[in-house]
């Protein structure tokens, strides 16, 4: 069972809210005719951290979300190690815990990278870029998309090497695609098979997928991603770790995602 961070922080401005307002309506009267000087811990524990707890989960919740990017299925845009900040406004604002939808602010845009959740486990949350939206018709032939008829076309930059967390190293190609004008920048394997497609995404859905094409788990093995469960849309590299040099990627840090 993963730890859900959300429904903690929820619980904890729940509790020491309420502890603070039964402490305001009940407790601090009966203090003051007692005259007894000090609450108890627990109350000043609660009255103290409320304000704070409660700015977080709004802040959490409504404006901005800190995750951190645990593998190498959106490079060479976003590398294991990076730390980036999604806006949660971008595509709705929603509560907590449950993420209903109370106001809608927009919709995920061709080319957005954005932060969901699994569909196959909403307990996991995965980052990667929006290539199909609701009525599109997607089609991927020897690695060359094609969206409703038009073809996102590729443009080599040459080759590079990529590599996953055991050290193991494969050569990739570095290829520059015109997402129907979005243009960013994608790896290709020579050495892995291509598998093509040709799909119809339904209303109400997102078709997703890494920009390590080779190396990305995404809407071509587990299907749709549900407008339900959007996060927000990627926007910073906010800090950037180096887990194999043990050292902080300087460079990356304020790094606008696109």
């Amino acid at each position: 069972m993963s730890f859900n961070f959300e429904f903690f922080l929820t619980m904890a401005v729940v509790i020491s809210g309420a502890i603070t307002l039964l402490d305001i309506l009940i407790f601090a009267p009966i203090r003051r005719q007692k005259k007894t000087a000090h609450p108890s811990v627990l109350i000043e524990y609660a009255r103290s951290f409320f304000p704070v707890l409660l700015l977080v989960l709004l802040l959490r919740s409504f404006l901005a979300e800190p995750f951190r990017i645990p593998s190498g299925s959106e490079k060479p845009d976003l590398l294991i190690g990076d730390f980036i900040l999604a806006n949660k406004f971008s595509y709705g604002i929603r509560l907590p815990v449950i993420h209903k939808k109370i106001i809608s602010t927009g919709e995920p845009k061709r080319g957005d990278i954005i932060v969901f959740l699994w569909p196959k486990d909403p307990s996991i949350y995965f980052i990667k870029r929006v290539i199909g939206l609701p009525g599109d018709v997607i089609t991927s032939k020897n690695k060359v998309l094609t969206i409703n008829g038009q073809l996102a076309s590729q443009t080599f930059l040459g080759e590079q090497m990529d590599e996953g967390a055991a050290d193991e190293k494969w050569p990739v190609l570095l290829y520059r695609e015109n997402l129907l004008g979005v243009q960013h920048e994608i790896y290709l394997r020579s050495d892995q098979p291509a598998t093509d497609f040709s799909i119809t995404v339904p209303q109400g859905n997102y078709f997703v997928m890494g920009d390590n094409r080779d190396n990305s788990l995404d809407s071509r093995y587990w299907g749709f991603v549900p407008e339900k469960d959007l996060i927000g849309k990627a926007m910073w590299v906010f800090f950037s770790w180096d887990n194999k040099h043990h050292r902080v990627r300087w460079q990356r840090l304020g790094l606008r995602i696109h």
